[in-house]
C-alpha cells in the first residue's frame, strides 16, 4: 500500500441489511490501511447498518429505499468524484472480499499500469469460496460472453472487488448500470477504451446473512445480463464528467 500512500484515497463500501457484517469489513479495512478514507452507503437497509457504520466514525451515506447494487454503487463513485479522491476501492459489505489482498488490486492501478483492476476467483486455482457449481457455470458462460464483446480475457464479470483511479471514478460517476452492474460496467469500461486488469484472489463466505440473489434470482440474473451485454454492444457512449 505504500506506492497508493500519495494519493487521496477511499474504499465505497455497498451495504444492504449488513448490520452483522459492516462493522467487521471497516476494521479490517483500517487494519489494512488506517489511512484509507472510507464511506458506506446503506441501500435503504431495514436494519441497523447505518448506525452500526456510523458508530464505527466513517461515513455513511443512507439511500432512502433501496436502489439496488447498481445505484448504491454509483452513489460510491459520485461520492468519490465529487470529493477529488484519485484512487477508489470497492468492497462489498457482506464480508466476502478479504481487504488484506487490497494490495495486489491496487498495484496494477497505481503503477499507471490499469485504469481499473479487479479481484478475479478464478484467474488461478485456489481454495477461496466459489460459490455454487451452478452459479460458477453461470459466470463462466458470463466471462466468455465479455471476453467475447470486448476481445480481452476475463475470467470474473461479476466481482466487485475493485481499484479504480480517477478516470474511471469519473466515468462511473456520470454512467453506472443498475440492477446487476458489474458485468455491464466491463463492457462499458472497455468500450470507452479504459485499461483493465484482473489479479487472482480469494473470496471468502458471507459473514451473515445470505446472498439477495436466490435460485430463481439467478434464472433472471443470467437472462437480464444476456439481453443487457447485448443491448450495450448499440448503447451510446457517455462523456464522463469534466474534471472540477
Amino acid at each position: 500500500m505504500a506506492d497508493a500512500a500519495s494519493l487521496r484515497r477511499i474504499a465505497i463500501v455497498p451495504a444492504f441489511n449488513e448490520e452483522a457484517c459492516v462493522a467487521q469489513v471497516i476494521d479490517e479495512i483500517r487494519a489494512t490501511d488506517a489511512e484509507l478514507d472510507v464511506v458506506v452507503v446503506d441501500d435503504g437497509s431495514q436494519d441497523r447498518t447505518a448506525e452500526v457504520a456510523r458508530g464505527r466514525g466513517v461515513h455513511v451515506l443512507r439511500l432512502p429505499f433501496n436502489l439496488g447494487i447498481g445505484g448504491a454503487v454509483q452513489t460510491g463513485f459520485r461520492y468519490a468524484w465529487e470529493n477529488g479522491y484519485e484512487l477508489a476501492v470497492r468492497l462489498d459489505g457482506d464480508g466476502q472480499h478479504d481487504p488484506s489482498q487490497l494490495a495486489a488490486i491496487i498495484a496494477p492501478v497505481v503503477a499507471g499500469e490499469a485504469d481499473i483492476c479487479v479481484g478475479s476467483r478464478y484467474r488461478e486455482r485456489g481454495d477461496g469460496y466459489r460459490s455454487t457449481a451452478t452459479r460458477r457455470l453461470g459466470i463462466r458462460f458470463l466471462a466468455w460472453m465479455v471476453s467475447d464483446l470486448t476481445h480481452q480475457r476475463v475470467t470474473d464479470p461479476t466481482s466487485g472487488f475493485q481499484a479504480l483511479n480517477r478516470k474511471a471514478i469519473t466515468l462511473f460517476a456520470a454512467d453506472y448500470p443498475h440492477d446487476y452492474p458489474e458485468v455491464e460496467a466491463l463492457v462499458m469500461l472497455i468500450r470507452h477504451r479504459l485499461r483493465l486488469e484482473e489479479v487472482p484472489v480469494q473470496m471468502r463466505p458471507r459473514a451473515a446473512g445470505r446472498s439477495s440473489i436466490g435460485t430463481l434470482g439467478s434464472a433472471y440474473y443470467m437472462v437480464k445480463v444476456m439481453l443487457a451485454l447485448v443491448v450495450g454492444t448499440f448503447r451510446r457512449k457517455v462523456v464522463p464528467l469534466e474534471e472540477a
